[in-house]
């Protein structure tokens, strides 16, 4: 059975830092920066390479729409 590979993208100048990613991501892959947006938000980003499975929770809290997951197959 085909393991599978999750990667986020954070639209990092929508997101506001409400930090309900964070706390939803099972796997702990998700934390807020230091650094701000153009809006003075600390924004949420991936810093665990290699270990989001893919499951989207973080992507179904965010109320703004600014996390896109992506899925592929690792053989």
């Amino acid at each position: 059975m085909a393991k599978i590979k999750g990667a986020i993208v954070v639209n990092t100048e929508r997101c506001k830092g409400c930090n309900l990613c964070v706390v939803a991501c099972p796997l702990h892959v998700i934390a807020l920066t230091k650094e701000v947006n153009v809006k003075g938000y600390n924004y949420a980003q991936q810093v665990l390479e290699d270990t989001c499975n893919g499951c989207t929770s973080c992507a179904t809290v965010c109320p703004d729409g600014c996390i896109s997951v992506y899925r592929t197959k690792v053989e």
